[in-house]
């Protein structure tokens, strides 16, 4: 790796890595333990978090494709090894959220990942990149899944907050579900997908989980939905019942 030229990005904008099935293995230990430092660097460098949490997908039997996308993520590094956050003083404590989802891409099973990220002023304290654990079958979906997962971290990081006697917090915004709150034809029409290739293999993997797709209800991850999230959620969404499943606005 020394001798390769760095790079500008960690991954090539809509990179998907499909499952290659016909080839070449590598070795197991030796990609696990690149994946286990670029999971470790990803404490303090938010930048890499997406493309390494993609890359460890495929520990189980690693591929040269695969070791291919984790070395470009290596030397994206050595290119950007002086960059990193940072934390100016007396920029208030209002805590900001935003969230974000990859509908469908995963291409193993075509679960979507969330993303979201925290800041307390200006700065940025918290992020997470995750697959989902059910099969969306819209965008809107995915990004509600994302949004709740978003509102759960706020929720824990509020109380975190009043424990530290903090203020100051009062707003939280969380961008994607604004957007889809204003937008009518995601209100009326959030069962339909609204991307231009088809999806038939989404609703395949659906299916196949054993979930029953419907208009009424969908569920939100695990039933860590708490009164402060559904307060957050129904601000902008309409109804949330407290179960921990978003109703049809």
């Amino acid at each position: 790796m020394e001798n390769h030229k760095s790079i500008g990005t960690p991954m090539a904008l809509g990179t998907k890595i499909h499952t290659d099935s016909s080839g070449k293995s590598v070795d197991v230990r030796t990609y696990r333990g690149m994946i286990g430092s670029l999971m470790y660097l990803t404490s303090s460098r938010p930048d890499i978090m997406f493309s390494t949490c993609l890359c460890s997908r495929y520990q189980a039997d690693p591929k040269e494709s695969y070791l291919a996308a984790v070395k470009r993520i290596f030397r994206y590094l050595k290119g950007n090894a002086d960059l990193g956050l940072w934390y100016p003083k007396d920029t208030g404590f209002q805590l900001t959220a935003y969230s974000d989802a990859d509908h469908a891409g995963c291409m193993l099973d075509r679960k979507s990942t969330s993303g979201h990220v925290q800041f307390l002023g200006d700065k940025l304290v918290s992020w997470a990149s995750k697959k989902q654990l059910c099969v969306s079958t819209s965008t809107v979906e995915a990004e509600y899944v994302a949004a709740a997962s978003c509102c759960s971290q706020v929720s824990w990081m509020r109380t975190q907050c009043y424990i530290l006697i903090l203020s100051g917090f009062e707003k939280i915004w969380i961008n994607t579900l604004f957007e889809l709150a204003k937008n009518q034809r995601f209100k009326s029409e959030w069962s339909k997908t609204f991307f231009d290739e088809s999806f038939d293999d989404v609703d395949a993997q659906f299916i196949k989980k054993g979930e029953k797709s419907t208009n009424q209800e969908m569920y939100c991850g695990d039933d860590a939905l708490t009164e402060d999230v559904v307060s957050a959620l129904s601000r902008v969404l309409g109804e949330v019942s407290s179960k921990g499943k978003l109703v049809r606005l």
